[in-house]
């Protein structure tokens, strides 16, 4: 049963960094769930610390994927159109592949933005806030699922 367990659970640590880019797949919840298929072996066991505290840093990764790029439109001058434009852009981009996961919350403030009557260089400047919390929220979730399954290859070595 171990091995079983084993093979699952390196399956949802890499299906879970692939996952923090490819915002259609719940990365960091799913690496959590293998490191917690790992921990059920006989062979590895972590710590109740361990555990919680991963998982208090999983769900706060998680939130504030979510908070950082509405900050970060906010944050260089984006108003509530350009908000709202950015989460359209970014559902719209999941269908165009990672480039449009990228893009699409950028052109979606942007047009946010211009229908909220701002000027190209400010609907610029609020979609490039955007692009860097969608950017910071991509590599926060990176390093964390990165971190687990690191976990993941050291618990075998």
């Amino acid at each position: 049963m171990d091995i079983i367990l084993i093979i699952i659970s390196g399956f949802f640590l890499i299906v879970g960094f692939i996952g923090c880019v490819l915002p259609i797949i719940p990365g960091l919840p799913l690496s959590y769930l293998g490191i917690i298929f790992l921990h059920l072996t006989d062979r590895i066991q972590f710590s109740t610390h361990f555990l919680l505290l991963w998982g208090f840093i999983v769900v706060m990764i998680q939130l504030l994927d979510f908070v950082i790029p509405i900050w970060g439109t906010k944050k260089f001058g984006g108003s509530r159109k350009g908000v709202w434009g950015s989460t359209l852009g970014l559902i719209v981009g999941l269908f165009f592949g990672p480039w449009g996961i990228i893009l699409g919350p950028f052109a979606g403030a942007f047009l946010g933005e211009l229908m909220a009557d701002k000027t190209h260089k400010n609907a610029v400047k609020a979609a490039f806030g955007s692009f860097v919390g969608i950017l910071f929220g991509t590599i926060a979730k990176l390093i964390v699922a990165g971190f687990l399954l690191y976990y993941y290859v050291t618990a075998f070595i």
